[in-house]
């Protein structure tokens, strides 16, 4: 579904294009072990256990691994065959080769570097030397400063305020991640998102025949407002049996922020209006978990028509809007810049 035409008049001046940058990765400082009072050598001797044989101790020779805390931990503990961090169980094979529990399957029950079979042995040495590690966030080079015992790492690592973004176009499939400043460029520069400056917006949709509505989506505009990046998004489809519009507010960052904003959008004519007031969901909301979550400006057809006008044979919506700072009067007028500049 396309729309025939769509008008975007801004209050407010378009953004400059000055350059952002990619987000750089540097180097993750190395894994480091937890201080023991009974560690006093350089090395630590790592045993290949299993819940078949005992240890009583570190043996030189097969099945005995030595190893630099400050050098081969983090590898020594990455599954040669999917390179993810091997969590508990942690399998071998009776050479002492390991892998992680989800690649045993892959594998057929064979060793992937020396063909033996795998049997149910466990590496248990392995993971209690996981247990004594400490590792800094992945996202270490965007920001994150923490560093969590290994087992507790990933939960982290999936909830992390400075892990990227995924890009919040919602026309196509699109597996860009970044930062914010990142995104904004790459929404301006490859999907050609229009780009504003200004809290207030005004936009009309027009469509020839509005008895054909499938499911279609636009993101439209990208607000720059108060230091901030605000996506608005609208689109048509089947709420059941019924075709409606819906228009929504995304804002580009975390959810704890998201909150210090509200917005509202507006649609009417004849002498009729509907509002809508909300806070604008963070881009961590998928944009399909957003719209399916009903948490917008949603217009049935039928109004739709209504409020376009004439012989309801085209339809003519006129949505505007504004973004203010939870704490400020939205009726004040202090958010509206560059008003009809």
């Amino acid at each position: 579904m396309e729309l025939d035409s769509i008008e975007c008049m801004s209050y407010s001046d378009s953004m400059g294009d000055d350059d952002t940058d990619a987000v750089t990765s540097s180097q993750l400082p190395r894994p480091f072990l937890k201080s023991s009072s009974t560690a006093g050598t350089a090395a630590v001797n790592v045993v290949v256990v299993s819940d078949r044989v005992g240890a009583a101790g570190p043996v030189a020779g097969a099945g005995s691994l030595v190893i630099s805390p400050a050098t081969g931990v983090h590898e020594l503990l990455e599954c040669p065959v999917c390179t993810n961090s091997m969590y508990p169980p942690i399998h071998q094979c009776q050479n002492g080769h390991t892998l992680c529990s989800t690649c045993k399957t892959r594998v057929h029950n064979r060793c992937p570097t020396c063909r033996q079979e795998l049997g149910d042995i466990r590496c248990l040495a392995l993971e209690k030397v996981a247990e004594s590690l400490e590792l800094p966030c992945k996202y270490y080079s965007l920001g994150c400063s923490e560093v969590f015992p290994y087992y507790s790492k990933l939960k982290h690592e999936s909830q992390c305020n400075f892990r990227p973004y995924n890009c919040p176009y919602a026309g196509s499939e699109c597996s860009v991640v970044g930062d914010i400043s990142f995104l904004v460029a790459h929404l301006r520069d490859d999907h050609k998102v229009d780009m504003h400056s200004g809290c207030t917006f005004n936009h009309r949709y027009v469509k020839s025949n509005p008895r054909e509505v499938e499911n279609a989506t636009w993101m439209l505009t990208v607000f720059h407002c108060f230091g901030q990046y605000f996506c608005l998004h609208f689109e048509a489809f089947q709420l059941g049996m019924a075709p409606v519009y819906m228009a929504f507010l995304r804002f580009m960052g975390d959810e704890n922020d998201a909150r210090n904003y509200s917005y509202s959008l507006e649609v009417g004519a004849n002498g009729r209006k509907m509002i809508w007031e909300g806070t604008p969901r963070s881009i961590r909301d998928s944009h399909r978990k957003v719209r399916d979550s009903h948490d917008g400006l949603i217009i049935q057809r039928n109004m739709a028509l209504f409020f376009s006008g004439g012989e309801r044979k085209e339809l003519k919506l006129r949505v505007t809007g504004r973004i203010w700072k939870e704490q400020q009067n939205p009726d004040s007028g202090a958010c509206i810049p560059n008003l009809f500049s």
